[in-house]
C-alpha cells in the first residue's frame, strides 16, 4: 500500500498517462492525410504499415540523443523518408515528407491531454513535487508550456536529451536527483508495467495507470484507472 505520509514527489510518464496522440497514432500528426493519400493508405495491408512505422522507429532507437527541436525535425524527416521508402505506393514527395515532419514536431495539436490532467495536476502540485519522465523528444516540453502545464512540474526528464530509454535507471535517477529526494519518497506512474517494475526495483513506489485498459498483472501491482483515483489514493 502507498503511504502518503512518506511521499514527497510523483513522477509521471507522459504518453497515455497525461496525454495521447490526437490521431490515435504517435507518428501520424494532425495533417498527415493532407500530404498522404488517405484512400491509398487505407488500402494498404496493416502489417506493411506497421512495419514501415517500426523501421522508422528503429532509426530513433539507433539515434537516441536529440537535444533540440531543430535536431528533432531533422530526425523526423529521416523517419518519414524511411517510412516512404517502405511504402512506395503512397508516392510521398520530398516536400511532403518535410511538411509531415514539421507537423509532427511543431504542431501542438498532435497531442490531447486527458481532461483530469487540468484539474488534478494543479492540486497535486500543492502537496507534492511533480515530474515528467518520458520516452519522448524536445518538442514535448513546448507542448506542456503552451498548454499551461509545464509550471507544475519541477523536473522534466526526456529520453532524447539523455540518450537512453526507460527502463534505464538514468531516467529515474536524473529526476530523483533534480528533485533532491530519495527513491523511497517518490511514486512513479506509467501505463507500461515494465517501467513501473523498474522504478519499484530502484526503491520507488510504482503504480500502473490503465486509462480504461485491462491489465492482469494488477493482481500483484497497484493500478489506478485515472488521475482522480490516484488523488483519492493519496488522500487516504
Amino acid at each position: 500500500m502507498i503511504d502518503p505520509k512518506i511521499i514527497k514527489a510523483i513522477l509521471f510518464d507522459s504518453g497515455r498517462v497525461l496525454n495521447r496522440p490526437r490521431t490515435g497514432q504517435w507518428f501520424m500528426p494532425p495533417n498527415f492525410f493532407k500530404y498522404v493519400d488517405k484512400n491509398k493508405f487505407e488500402t494498404l495491408n496493416i502489417d506493411l504499415i506497421e512495419n514501415a512505422f517500426h523501421k522508422g522507429d528503429k532509426y530513433f532507437h539507433d539515434h537516441p540523443l536529440i537535444l533540440t527541436e531543430k535536431e528533432e525535425l531533422k530526425h523526423f524527416i529521416e523517419f518519414y523518408n524511411i517510412f516512404s521508402k517502405e511504402l512506395p505506393e503512397l508516392k510521398i514527395s520530398a516536400d511532403y515528407i518535410s511538411e509531415i515532419a514539421k507537423d509532427t514536431v511543431y504542431n501542438d495539436d498532435k497531442f490531447e491531454f486527458f481532461e483530469d490532467v487540468f484539474q488534478v495536476i494543479p492540486r497535486l502540485s500543492q502537496n507534492f513535487k511533480l515530474g515528467v519522465v518520458s520516452d519522448t523528444w524536445p518538442s514535448l516540453e513546448r507542448v506542456f508550456k503552451n498548454a499551461g502545464l509545464r509550471e507544475y512540474f519541477s523536473t522534466f526528464v526526456m529520453s532524447s536529451t539523455l540518450g537512453v530509454l526507460k527502463p534505464d535507471e538514468l531516467m529515474f535517477n536524473t529526476a530523483l536527483s533534480q528533485l533532491n529526494i530519495e527513491a523511497e519518497a517518490a511514486i512513479f506512474i506509467d501505463d507500461n508495467i515494465v517501467n513501473v517494475k523498474a522504478a519499484i526495483k530502484l526503491g520507488m513506489q510504482g503504480i500502473v495507470i490503465l486509462r480504461g485498459d485491462e491489465l492482469k498483472e494488477c493482481t500483484d501491482i497497484m493500478c489506478v484507472d485515472d488521475l482522480s483515483e490516484l488523488e483519492e489514493l493519496l488522500a487516504k
